[in-house]
């Protein structure tokens, strides 16, 4: 039993890693309805960044971090103000098919500034177990894995609060229900997807420090967004808490599935298991968790 609730809690910390990751597409769709395809390029562009500078210029990590918290700003002001503003009022599709450009053109950009090479990056949070659930439980949990989702939790914590609470928040609330209704009562729409882009790009920052502390800064951190897709069926596209349930959901069936159904298959399920579990989902209730239901008439 104690075997079964380790892989479940290293499961649910994943989770919590993931929905980080999967808030990212939230604040992008809530406010333009376009799936932002680029999210992937910009933890990797992040994380890159950072150690780029850290490298480069020899700065540490706490000064490695505020600058490139400052270029993920201008990065995603960056965005709103060449491509997406220009595409206002213009069909979904047009702004979904931008967003992959988008993706295309910030790895290279990434790759092209600080290289190719895969970089490691250290932080001040040792990935050892944590002694007293190995010596009370005898459950082998990593200091690592908690810190992180305790950091993805006061991040989606903040968020939450920010986007319920603020004046921003409100306006966020009102041009995700209509755009033109919002331009109408004079929410200036450009502004709010700028600060939007922003914090995307911050939220791809934390993102792209927790996992390439993990598994190294490379090209394979822009696959981490694939993993949000699941996430995001299940919890719905447009809802925070839903991203947070369908990152615990996703994390810890992957998990599970792994080492208790993985043996029977030949193993190796953890990465595609999610997509069966959201293609399975998407069957029963396609608006996902917390999604808003659709009532089509025929």
């Amino acid at each position: 039993m104690s075997f079964f609730f380790e892989v479940l809690i290293g499961g649910l910390l994943s989770g919590v890693m993931y929905a980080l990751v999967a808030i990212g597409f939230v604040l992008i769709y809530k406010a333009s309805g376009v799936f932002n395809f680029a999210q992937g390029a910009m933890v990797f562009f992040a994380a890159l960044t950072c150690v780029g500078i850290m490298d480069k210029f020899g700065l540490p990590l706490w000064l490695a971090i505020p600058a490139t918290v400052a270029a993920m700003i201008v990065l995603g002001l960056a965005i709103e103000r060449v491509v997406l503003r220009p595409l206002v009022n213009q069909p979904e599709i047009t702004l979904f098919m931008a967003t992959i450009g988008l993706a295309f053109f910030i790895e290279g950009l990434a790759q092209l500034v600080w290289g190719a090479q895969v970089h490691r990056l250290e932080l001040p949070i040792e990935d050892v177990p944590l002694q007293y659930l190995a010596d009370n439980f005898n459950i082998i949990v990593s200091q690592f894995d908690v810190m992180a989702a305790g950091v993805c939790g006061v991040m989606v914590l903040l968020l939450s609060l920010i986007f319920s609470k603020t004046k921003v928040g409100r306006a966020l609330r009102a041009v995700a229900d209509d755009h033109q209704a919002a331009l109408a009562v004079g929410i200036p729409l450009q502004r709010i997807w700028a600060v939007l882009w922003a914090v995307a790009g911050i939220v791809a920052l934390v993102a792209g420090l927790l996992w390439g502390a993990r598994n190294g800064v490379q090209f394979a951190l822009t696959f981490i967004a694939l993993k949000a897709l699941p996430v995001l069926i299940l919890g719905g596209f447009t809802s925070v808490p839903g991203a947070i349930v369908g990152g615990l959901i996703i994390g810890a069936s992957e998990k599970l599935a792994e080492v208790y159904i993985g043996p029977m298959v030949g193993g190796g399920i953890e990465g595609w298991f999610p997509y069966v579990l959201a293609l399975l989902f998407l069957l029963v209730r396609p608006e996902g968790l917390f999604g808003e239901k659709i009532i089509r008439r025929i």
